[in-house]
């Protein structure tokens, strides 16, 4: 791993040997003090690849310090997603064939610092979604964050159409949370009760309003919120203007075919503009990091 971006004096430095790069300021407060030393700087500025610890990637992708908004803390909602350089976010139906081991270490950590990860429906039976698990490597930050031992699943669904014997349900750290409209069928409500699930109301009649989501997970204490899609739920998410960053990654891959693009549904009226933070590459994929501006 290396890091691209940003270049500081560090990674700009000319003869090999350089000094350490650290992380973004302010942002190593999620990695629990963990010391963020990077690639130092080689010839022609170029950054030197190694194996980054856990700690490392923690604190490169700390969440930013929490703002404040009516009620509380505001919630910061970033999305993690994967393409090939021809945009495709999925190869027959599943993202595992473009991504790499790097990017399972990033997906990891990601999942780590976030107090809920939020998912589409469609998307939880296609990739046979599980329960995250807790990670030793991370108990003790998270402890010191005053997250739980792992982020709940909290799944976007209007009919509630899950397989409630799935390990989502009958077998998570914490309670699987499942966001859908106040008019849900009451007979599948009470199904999902029954299966150990907490049904949170976040938009009226059958659909689910985002900013409503957004705003639900947050008085439930999640503020570090992570979505993984897919598509067409980060298509909503990006029209109702509440994604506040996007970690994508770039596979050097090319797959042709009709598969999805990371964001589906209807265009937005006019291009909301995000800036790069941070950039880091390892065996050709590209681990890009991108906030609203």
């Amino acid at each position: 791993m290396r890091r691209l971006f940003p270049v500081t004096y560090e990674t700009a430095a000319q003869a090999p040997g350089g000094g350490p790069e650290g992380p973004e300021s302010g942002e190593v407060g999620a990695a629990a003090g963990a010391e963020a030393a990077v690639a130092p700087g080689g010839p022609a500025g170029a950054a030197v690849s190694r194996d980054w610890s856990l700690a490392e990637l923690a604190a490169a992708y700390a969440y930013p310090e929490p703002g404040s908004a009516a009620g509380g803390p505001r919630p910061w909602l970033r999305a993690n997603m994967v393409s090939t350089l021809d945009g495709a976010a999925q190869h027959e139906g599943h993202s595992q064939p473009i991504s790499n081991a790097a990017d399972m270490r990033i997906f990891g950590t990601l999942r780590a610092l976030a107090d809920v990860i939020v998912v589409g429906a469609e998307t939880v039976r296609q990739e046979g979604y599980r329960p995250a698990r807790a990670r030793a490597e991370f108990a003790a930050a998270r402890t010191a964050a005053g997250q739980g031992p792992a982020p709940a699943i909290a799944i976007v669904t209007a009919g509630l159409e899950l397989d409630f014997s799935l390990p989502l349900f009958t077998s998570p750290l914490v309670p699987t949370l499942l966001l859908t409209g106040a008019a849900a069928a009451p007979d599948r409500v009470a199904a999902a009760e029954k299966a150990g699930a907490r049904v949170v109301v976040a938009g009226e009649g059958m659909g689910v309003d985002p900013a409503r989501a957004v705003r639900a997970l947050a008085e439930l204490g999640h503020t570090r919120l992570l979505t993984e899609g897919g598509p067409r739920l980060l298509g909503q998410l990006v029209a109702a203007e509440v994604l506040d960053e996007l970690c994508l990654t770039v596979a050097p891959m090319l797959t042709a075919g009709d598969a999805q693009r990371i964001a589906g549904g209807p265009s937005v009226a006019v291009p909301r503009r995000f800036e790069l933070v941070s950039l880091l590459e390892e065996d050709g994929f590209l681990f890009s990091r991108y906030r609203r501006s």
